[in-house]
């Protein structure tokens, strides 16, 4: 009988086969050779589609479990809070806005925070504190003076700084005069001195502070003339920008017949100090009565706020 098994069976081909010149009473005949060759054969084509069924039933179970895996709901997305700001003025540390994140601010010299340091992520989205901000220290309204005596504090983004005006000195049969703390006048001029008329009259210092990089155009300053009861003012006024360092950064013009304002039209980038003398002409009957000149000293903030 021969083996069922493949196994078996091949190997008794192998061993029983014999090439015909050496046949001998040992060998397989012909008949029986192709006899053991076909049940190889059938066997193989078995082994074969046992195979084969193997395969489709393993694609069949892998599609539905595709199909199941399909069918379960997405995974949830992770719980994140709303992004939060880098503080004007300050800065932030921590970019990551998931549950238990810590975000914290610290604010630049000259400016102190306004609300948390640091806040965290709550599993519900929302964060432990609202989003703070830099406030600018007013250094000018401390317990303790800032400045030395006899010098006016002006507070600045961020800083400060110490003035003190001064009136022109006198020459000649010109002299000036203090009346306040940002303000001179001119002494009454001689009746026969032309020239001491046409100086200025008063003189006012006025002291700005602006952010770096400010929009422009924008009004920084405004200049209008007031009558003295019972006597007649101006009917007319000229106005214009008569000294300083400002380069071409600003210009005067009339707003209406007794107000002339100055504008800023080219942006300003800090720290820098810019001057600018601004001037006031009056006019009755178009001859000239007396002109006025305010000092403006503008402080450029390195901060943009």
């Amino acid at each position: 009988m021969v083996p069922s098994s493949p196994r078996a069976l091949f190997l008794l081909l192998l061993i029983l086969a014999c090439p015909e010149p050496r046949a001998s009473q040992n060998c397989l005949s012909k008949q029986q050779l192709l006899s053991a060759i076909r049940q190889l054969q059938q066997l193989l084509k078995g082994q074969e589609t046992r195979f084969a069924e193997g395969i489709r039933h393993m694609k069949s179970r892998l599609a539905a479990l595709q199909n199941s895996v399909s069918r379960v709901a997405p995974d949830a997305l992770p719980v994140s809070c709303p992004a939060l700001n880098t503080p004007a003025d300050g800065r932030k540390f921590g970019s990551k806005y998931l549950v238990d994140h810590e975000v914290h601010f610290t604010c630049n010299p000259g400016f102190w925070l306004v609300g948390p340091s640091s806040v965290v992520c709550l599993p519900n989205g929302t964060w432990t504190g609202e989003q703070p901000h830099c406030r600018d220290v007013d250094e000018c309204v401390g317990l303790q003076p800032v400045c030395p005596q006899g010098t006016t504090c002006i507070n600045t983004g961020g800083s400060f700084q110490c003035v003190s005006p001064e009136c022109p000195e006198g020459s000649g049969n010109v002299s000036y005069v203090k009346t306040s703390p940002f303000q001179c006048e001119r002494n009454p001029c001689p009746m026969d001195s032309r020239p001491c008329r046409h100086l200025p009259k008063t003189i006012s210092f006025h002291y700005l502070s602006l952010p770096s990089n400010l929009k422009t155009p924008v009004t920084l300053f405004r200049m209008a003339t007031a009558s003295a009861p019972g006597r007649a003012g101006p009917n007319s006024l000229r106005f214009g920008i008569v000294g300083g360092n400002s380069r071409g950064h600003f210009v005067m013009q009339r707003s209406d017949r007794q107000t002339g304002e100055l504008i800023l039209v080219q942006t300003l980038e800090g720290p820098q100090t810019l001057e600018v003398d601004v001037d006031m002409s009056e006019y009755l009957d178009r001859s000239f009565q007396a002109n006025h000149v305010s000092k403006v000293t503008i402080f450029v903030s390195p901060y943009d706020f």
